[in-house]
């Protein structure tokens, strides 16, 4: 590998590295707004998710440098191949955080809504797989990654569980059906935080392993085929 190829990659990986850590972070204030609703607080979120749209552009655009200049092969062309995909998914995993703070916003407008206790579990949950997934790449960790892509199990029964308590909310209580219909939202919005997660550890995979386990749930996950 030459000297210009090693420095250029770890620039990538220090952006990625720094793009997922801004994508978490309005993640994370995305979930505390549904609990304490602050309309200043969901415009700054709107502001740092610029710049993760910024540095998905950058990304991208260091990535076919690097692929037209260096024309790397075997592990650095999965390393950039992997960081181009990653940042995709970071991007819209902030996008995703911005669209909670939005549901969050809305709900302090309508009739108070008691929040489902498991909805908050769903979001830690959801919010670890996204911590892990970024730190399996740092690691190179595809044990850990396939560890994630098992627990995406999890969160899909939850989902499951709070749209049933909820449609039980309006069938109980039509006059919230509003503010049931807007954590509904939010409980999607979460879900698919946790599949964007699933999907950067199934990067990893490919990164540590070179194999495209992406649409091959009997080999990502695994425990769903066991006996």
């Amino acid at each position: 590998m030459s000297v210009h190829l090693t420095r250029d990659l770890e620039l990538l990986h220090d952006s990625i590295l720094a793009m997922g850590a801004i994508a978490a972070e309005i993640v994370h204030r995305g979930v505390n707004a549904l609990y304490h609703p602050d309309h200043d607080a969901t415009r700054l979120i709107d502001q740092i998710e610029r710049q993760v749209d910024e540095s998905d552009v950058q990304i991208e655009d260091a990535c076919l440098k690097i692929l037209a200049l260096h024309q790397p092969i075997a592990s650095d062309l999965r390393r950039v191949t992997a960081v181009l995909k990653i940042g995709n998914e970071l991007e819209r995993v902030a996008d995703l955080g911005v669209n909670v703070a939005e549901r969050a916003v809305a709900l302090a407008n309508l009739p108070q809504i008691p929040i489902p206790a498991k909805l908050n579990s769903m979001a830690q949950k959801s919010l670890e797989m996204l911590d892990s997934s970024i730190a399996a790449y740092v690691a190179l960790d595809s044990r850990t990654a396939r560890a994630i892509c098992a627990d995406d199990d999890a969160i899909d029964q939850l989902n499951d569980q709070i749209i049933a308590e909820l449609k039980s909310t309006m069938k109980q209580s039509p006059s919230l059906i509003e503010p049931a219909m807007h954590l509904f939202s939010a409980c999607r919005i979460i879900e698919r935080i946790a599949d964007h997660a699933t999907n950067i550890a199934e990067d990893v995979i490919y990164l540590v392993e070179g194999d495209i386990v992406r649409h091959r749930p009997e080999i990502s996950h695994p425990s769903r085929y066991t006996a």
